[in-house]
């Protein structure tokens, strides 16, 4: 019982996770704006927020142009989610894109960034522009970001899912080179029990990842490298499997299967972990995209996901020893009735 204090905090972390990634709400943010386009002159934008407070305060709004920023000239204020807000937007900004942003004492400041396509550009406008608030709202919450919103939940289902994967894979390529060094049998079933679990977790990491897809790239699969390099290495591990159960003799069997994991391994890192950095891709991480840990992993997620990678890493190993202990059962029973 000293042992499993570990498969104890696996389950207490997973019911930490769920319940926090769950049940903490997204920050305020703006989500939508009437036009997207703006130019020198008179503009009018009606903005529209998700868990914005703006009929308990009225928001100061500006927009925000490579550092330079222009106040509202007026702000009405529709209902907690709505405002309207006019600008005399000046010549000379130097960005192709400009943002929105709004800021109350109950919200903090919220944004949509790159809200509006830009005309009128030069190098004209110096320094600041208008002063605006900075204080940020009080209270505990997960970041709202633009596609992403609700979904960033799935940041602590879907990630470590192929974290616990990759890890288990791991102890299985380590085990297969134990293999071909000893001979030993006992390793050639520890390292099939990985690949049984890890399997399990890479098809629950494809569920979690197209239903992710579907809701912020609008389809439950796309051509990515990334995505694809997943799906290979499943299916290279797949046949690892067939090929242990075409070959009868045991010790034969152990190396083949050993030999075949090894290079099924490289080429998994291969597909997940270097191809799709040589190319473009939608995949955070890859193809040039910035990771979360470089702009959406704040403070509020760090405190579930890394509890997260680590209770379900150790859920997948207690999972690991579970299947193993079942095969060398299987194993004893299947002696005994030999006899």
């Amino acid at each position: 019982m000293k042992g499993c204090w570990w498969k104890g905090l696996s389950v207490l972390l997973l019911l930490y996770v769920v319940f926090m990634g769950l049940h903490t709400p997204l920050g305020p943010a703006l989500v939508h704006t009437s036009i997207d386009r703006i130019a020198p002159g008179p503009v009018t934008v009606e903005a529209t927020g998700y868990n914005t407070h703006f009929a308990k305060e009225s928001p100061q709004v500006w927009i925000e142009n490579d550092g330079y920023r222009v106040c509202a000239t007026a702000v009405t204020v529709n209902s907690d989610v709505v405002f309207s807000a006019q600008f005399t937007v000046p010549a000379g900004f130097h960005s192709n894109l400009t943002s929105l942003w709004a800021w109350d004492s109950v919200d903090g400041p919220v944004v949509l960034r790159d809200a509006f396509f830009t005309e009128g550009l030069g190098k004209d406008l110096q320094g600041e522009g208008c002063a605006v608030g900075t204080a940020e709202r009080s209270g505990f919450s997960f970041p709202n970001r633009t596609i992403l919103n609700e979904t960033i939940r799935n940041l602590f289902f879907h990630v470590p899912m192929w974290f616990t994967m990759m890890v288990l894979m791991t102890i299985a390529f380590w085990q297969s080179l134990m293999v071909l060094r000893t001979g030993n049998l006992d390793k050639d079933q520890m390292a099939l029990s990985a690949v049984d679990v890890s399997l399990l977790f890479a098809v629950l990491g494809l569920i979690t990842g197209s239903i992710w897809a579907r809701a912020t790239w609008g389809d439950w699969w796309t051509s990515d490298p990334k995505l694809n390099g997943a799906a290979v290495s499943v299916l290279i591990y797949a046949a690892y499997l067939i090929l242990r159960g075409s070959v009868p003799d045991p010790h034969k069997r152990a190396r083949l299967a050993a030999i075949y994991n090894i290079f099924a391994y490289v080429l998994m890192m291969v597909f997940l972990m270097v191809l799709p950095r040589l190319t473009d891709s939608l995949h955070p991480g890859n193809g040039g995209n910035p990771a979360f840990s470089q702009y959406d992993l704040d403070s509020s997620l760090r405190a579930v996901f890394y509890p997260a990678v680590l209770g379900w890493i150790l859920l997948g190993v207690w999972a690991y020893t579970l299947h193993l202990r079942a095969a060398r059962l299987n194993s004893i029973a299947d002696e005994a009735n030999d006899r």
